[in-house]
């Protein structure tokens, strides 16, 4: 356990600039999923499908919360989530924690402002976002952010540990959706 809590933290704080070795392509169609997770400090349940129904989503996954890195991604999310909501998209943070942590999280780090969820090891395995050390899975996920399109497809995938230009990219993408362009 603290060789998990070490090993994330330091993962996490260091703004790496390797992408990950895998992800899902732009415009494959993206895992349907239903998770547990926290809004604004309550649990509620997360349905993949059921979200895209009202507008784009942006998923973004996250290694471990509050580690440096995660907790200012979340901080950059929270800000511009008026600008998401505008643009007719939501955002949910995925990452591998607990219930009790994600509740915690979304309230501190998310600052109420977005949904955060549990990243089954189905989940990680399907959105291909295992972190990965030496070939070995760490239990984490990687810093990996999906825009959805309504039809479920992939618009958007950018992949890489240092967390500063997840929000600027998947907004970008999401307001290129509500133009019409794909």
């Amino acid at each position: 356990m603290i060789r998990n809590v070490l090993l994330a933290a330091a993962i996490c704080a260091a703004p790496l600039s390797a992408p990950a070795i895998a992800e899902l392509p732009k415009g494959a169609a993206a895992p349907d999923f239903t998770t547990q997770g926290a809004l604004a400090g309550k649990p509620f349940t997360f349905d993949l499908k059921k979200a895209l129904r009202k507008g784009p989503v942006v998923l973004y996954f996250y290694p471990k919360a509050f580690t440096q890195g995660c907790t200012l991604e979340a901080h950059a999310f929270a800000e511009a989530t008026t600008e998401f909501a505008k643009a007719g998209a939501i955002v949910v943070g995925m990452s591998a924690d607990d219930l009790p942590a994600l509740v915690k999280f979304s309230r501190e780090a998310c600052r109420d402002k977005f949904a955060v969820g549990i990243a089954s090891p189905a989940v990680i395995k399907a959105y291909d976002v295992d972190l990965k050390r030496d070939g070995v899975s760490t239990g984490l996920t990687t810093r990996t952010s999906y825009v959805i399109a309504r039809d479920g497809r992939i618009r958007l995938v950018h992949s890489n540990m240092d967390y500063r230009d997840h929000v600027r990219l998947t907004l970008e993408a999401v307001k290129l959706l509500g133009k019409g362009r794909r």
